[in-house]
């Protein structure tokens, strides 16, 4: 009877000796996901591990906040907000889309419906400055009744923030302002188209800043962390 040991066993011998004995293993290390890889010192180790996509989502949302709410506020004289579309779609759009899928795989229902149904307000808002679309010529020269529909519109995104709004309540004193600030500057917004008054547009886009600036300040509070970050800013503990 031989004694021989197959090559295929005297490998993994070798690959398991060469592991537990400090051997070269690079070729089985996946970068930052092995406590043995020291690519990246700065950033902890996270092994098969879902990342927090709310910062993605919270920047997305108030980058593309802040430059629609200069428009309103007709910084520089601009009184046609369609340079956002770009962002709209793109940014406050997909992006939110993507980390509103990131927060469903995270299990975090309040994440994954917050930012889907805001990823999508940017998209539709985008299709309706969309010259294929015909959205905005639909209505012709008829201004009022472009208002009324844009009013509405805004009424609905006003209501459903609403509901988001309550479901902050044992979250983040940051998370809750966020939506504090958004649902005012909805009910804000709508009213500026509902009565025409370009002063009530600019008040809306005043709230805007100050919501887009709320968001990304939650979202820095989200990428600071206590592994990756010489220091952490406070949000706000709502849970108790």
């Amino acid at each position: 009877m031989s004694s021989e040991v197959p090559a295929e066993v005297k490998h993994d011998n070798n690959v398991e000796n060469g592991y537990n004995q400090g051997g070269a293993i690079s070729r089985f290390i996946t970068p930052g996901g092995n406590p043995m890889d020291t690519s990246q010192p700065a950033f902890p180790v996270y092994h098969r591990k879902f990342a927090n996509p709310a910062p993605l989502g919270l920047l997305a949302f108030g980058g593309t906040t802040f430059v629609l709410s200069f428009y309103n506020l007709q910084v520089r004289d601009i009184t046609h907000p369609n340079v956002v579309l770009g962002l709209a779609l793109g940014y406050g759009g997909l992006a939110q889309i993507i980390a509103g899928i990131e927060e469903w795989a995270c299990g975090n229902t309040f994440g994954a419906t917050a930012f889907t149904s805001y990823g999508s307000f940017w998209l539709s808002f985008g299709c309706i400055y969309i010259p294929q679309f015909e959205i905005v010529a639909a209505y012709g020269t008829d201004a009022d009744q472009l208002n009324s529909a844009l009013a509405i519109y805004l009424t609905m995104w006003a209501i459903v923030t609403f509901i988001f709004l309550i479901g902050t309540l044992r979250s983040s004193i940051a998370l809750f302002l966020v939506f504090f600030f958004l649902e005012i500057t909805f009910w804000v917004l709508a009213a500026g188209h509902f009565t025409g008054h370009v002063t009530v547009t600019k008040a809306g886009g005043g709230l805007g800043v100050v919501t887009a600036l709320v968001a990304m300040y939650t979202a820095l509070a989200g990428l600071l962390t206590r592994e990756s970050s010489y220091f952490i800013i406070p949000v706000g503990d709502l849970s108790k």
